[in-house]
């Protein structure tokens, strides 16, 4: 094989691996981060496992979080809880949809948005350890959890290792996501390449 070609095969490759690295979702910020073991050491003062990380309860906590984005605190000197947020949004489905996922595989867990000014770190632990929320918390049938925020919202998201409440993604739709995807990606890395050849 000619040093070009090899050049050229090596330059795609690295660009599918850029790609597929893009696609993926960043890793929780030191906010998120931080509201877990905060909540990991509450839960463990009570004898209760510790919640682990869940990426599809991620995702659906950045939609809701996305949806209460402009919606202003009322109480500015606190916090404030909303529940029964699947009541709020009409859109409540397509929320569900964007990250692969629908009520049936999400209809045990629990979806708990609080306005936070600034998100003060103390606050925000504080709205979930010390209001209604504190129940969902101190339940043991509560096993993961997804974190994200938008402007002053935190949105927390339980989930429980039953088939209702494991927010796995919905496997008729993830094979279809995976092969546009992988094609696009390999469509755009022989284009690059037909490019960038230079006959020799």
């Amino acid at each position: 094989m000619s040093s070009p070609l090899r050049f050229h095969i090596s330059h795609f490759v690295l660009l599918i691996l850029a790609i597929f690295s893009l696609s993926h979702p960043v890793r929780a910020t030191d906010e998120k981060a931080q509201l877990l073991q905060d909540l990991n050491k509450y839960r463990s003062s009570l004898s209760l496992s510790a919640l682990k990380e869940n990426s599809n309860a991620d995702c659906f906590a950045d939609q809701i979080a996305k949806q209460y984005k402009s919606q202003p605190c009322s109480n500015t000197t606190g916090a404030d809880t909303v529940p029964g947020t699947e009541t709020q949004f009409s859109n409540y489905p397509d929320l569900l949809a964007n990250c692969n996922l629908n009520t049936t595989n999400t209809r045990d867990g629990t979806v708990m948005p609080a306005c936070v000014p600034n998100l003060d770190p103390s606050l925000v632990l504080t709205n979930y350890t010390e209001t209604q929320y504190n129940g969902y918390l101190n339940d043991s049938k509560y096993t993961g959890a997804g974190i994200n925020s938008e402007g002053n919202w935190m949105v927390v998201v339980l989930t429980t290792d039953t088939a209702g409440g494991s927010f796995a993604p919905e496997t008729s739709l993830a094979p279809k996501i995976g092969v546009t995807c992988t094609s696009l990606t390999l469509l755009l890395g022989f284009f690059l390449v037909l490019v960038s050849w230079k006959p020799i």
